[in-house]
């Protein structure tokens, strides 16, 4: 499956290859921009459908997910297992918070679904939010699990469809090929 997923980022152009810095800070020779792939609605409904299978055993009332790259897996995940989709999105300080009248009940379970983790900031800013509000996080899934062997523990079951191992480097620790390329921030561009 995972050699498949990888061949369907190629051919959309969502693997993209250079010198990127991620969210994180960290700069890397690889750069997974999911939007690429996620436009194809077909191929949306495909991948996260077989995301929700992933996370079917597990429980939950709904599906959340941080804004903006997880808010088309959320959905997509959320109508594969028949569960409502909420998410959360960046405040004026560029925190995670509800809007829009999203509620969380006490006790109401959910699965945090997102594109790419790496360090998994957004994701754990989202278990926060779940938590604080009452709710229960039965598990996380991503279609890329980039974290590359630190594999971040949010408390709950953390599935993928994907894990690649793709070097990260500190600003200040770049081998010299990719300091001579001029480093790109992609996000959300």
């Amino acid at each position: 499956m995972s050699e498949d997923l990888l061949a369907l980022f190629r051919r959309t152009g969502a693997l993209l290859d250079g010198h990127f810095v991620l969210r994180s800070g960290l700069h890397s020779r690889q750069f997974f921009q999911c939007a690429l792939l996620l436009q194809h609605t077909t191929i949306a409904a495909e991948v996260c459908s077989q995301l929700g299978d992933k996370l079917r055993p597990f429980e939950c009332d709904a599906v959340i997910s941080p804004a903006l790259g997880g808010i088309v897996v959320g959905q997509e995940v959320g109508r594969s297992l028949g569960k409502r989709h909420i998410f959360a999105e960046k405040n004026a300080d560029g925190g995670l918070v509800l809007r829009r009248g999203f509620q969380i009940a006490p006790d109401e379970r959910f699965i945090v679904a997102e594109d790419v983790v790496t360090r998994g900031g957004r994701v754990q800013e989202t278990v926060d939010i779940v938590r604080a509000h009452g709710g229960v996080v039965a598990a996380v899934g991503v279609i890329v699990d980039r974290s590359g062997g630190q594999r971040p523990d949010f408390g709950c079951p953390f599935l993928s469809l994907v894990e690649m191992n793709v070097e990260t480097f500190a600003a200040d620790n770049l081998p010299p090929d990719l300091a001579s390329i001029p480093a790109v921030k992609p996000g959300s561009k």
